[in-house]
């Protein structure tokens, strides 16, 4: 298991290195100059020229990659041609390792941005994996166990109609209704733990993070209910039903066992992709996360963001691979990992 966890850690490495490289190559190596988006659409030749010595922007492409794997392992100090540090000291900026770039247009580091902006995404991500996780497990067993009752039917029937609905229309909703008209819980804000407390925290996410269960919810109740009728089908768990098991032992123990290790997959998958940032989400109740950053970034062409974005995003969907494939053989012991 460990070689094998290694191995996997290897691989992911590789992967991010090649991602990085791809991701220089489209942004930098495209005909528009790199420098004209970070100095602005108001800028002389000059001050594009400076722009792109600060930021290394005159170097090749390949350069410019290598330079920023050295940052990202060692750290990196801006601006990068040594002859403007020399000249202006006072205007040197420290990027730490592991250093993702230096955005111009908000004058700060891509990695203050992310330090920002992650615990928003962070908190946003888990208390909706908590909602739709539980939420979409508990109904689709309870769907399995009930098939063709009316139970059965309308929890299908409930679980399509949230799916059908678009991010920004179930979250407006729950918005001007249930916070501000109604006033059946405070109008949302993201409150930091250390700022205020867990309950002020716990209260910012309940809305939002309701929003993005509901979508999400609603796909795991009919995958959660057609793995189950599956693996109640399978014929070790007619085999434990034949020994005199209660129904109850069997459907916790085997066939929800074997019904959990494609979920796994989901999950995973899932939570990291939510990492990058739920840009609706965040747009609609206002909150400064990644998905937030990422529409700002696009729109100001702000490229060393961008790219610190998308590298950060393939981190969590490597490590949720990799965390998937190890909980496999946890999960389901017919599975192993070789």
């Amino acid at each position: 298991m460990f070689a094998y966890v290694i191995r996997r850690v290897f691989v992911g490495v590789i992967l991010l290195i090649v991602m990085s490289l791809v991701t220089f190559v489209l942004f930098f190596a495209s005909p528009v100059d790199p420098g004209r988006y970070a100095c602005g659409k108001n800028c002389s030749p000059a001050q594009i020229e400076q722009t792109n010595k600060a930021l290394g922007y005159e170097k090749p492409v390949i350069e410019q990659w290598t330079d920023f794997l050295k940052g990202v392992m060692v750290g990196r100090e801006y601006p990068d041609d040594p002859a403007l540090r020399a000249a202006a000291p006072e205007l040197v900026v420290e990027c730490p390792a592991p250093c993702l770039g230096y955005s111009v247009v908000n004058s700060v580091t891509v990695n203050e941005q992310l330090k920002e902006r992650f615990p928003v995404s962070l908190s946003l991500a888990l208390a909706a994996l908590l909602m739709w996780v539980t939420g979409g497990v508990l109904f689709g067993v309870i769907a399995a166990v009930r098939k063709g009752t009316i139970v059965d039917r309308g929890i299908v029937a409930l679980s399509l109609i949230f799916y059908a609905f678009p991010a920004f229309f179930i979250g407006l909703f729950l918005l001007k209704f249930v916070a501000i008209k109604w006033e059946i819980v405070p109008v949302p804000e993201y409150t930091a733990i250390a700022e205020g407390g867990v309950g002020l925290w716990l209260q910012g996410l309940f809305l939002p993070g309701l929003t993005l269960a509901l979508l999400y919810m609603a796909g795991y109740v009919r995958m959660t209910r057609a793995f189950v009728l599956e693996s109640m089908s399978e014929d070790y768990v007619r085999t434990a039903r034949a020994k005199g098991l209660k129904s109850r032992r069997v459907l916790v123990k085997h066939s929800m066992r074997a019904a959990l290790t494609p979920l796994v997959t989901m999950i995973g998958l899932d939570f990291a992709g939510l990492m990058g940032g739920a840009i609706i989400t965040e747009t609609v109740f206002n909150y400064n996360g990644l998905g937030k950053l990422a529409v700002d970034a696009t729109v100001t062409y702000d490229l060393p963001t961008i790219i610190g974005l998308v590298l950060l995003l393939g981190t969590f969907v490597i490590l949720a691979n990799i965390i998937v494939d190890v909980l496999y053989a946890v999960i389901d012991p017919r599975v192993r990992v070789g």
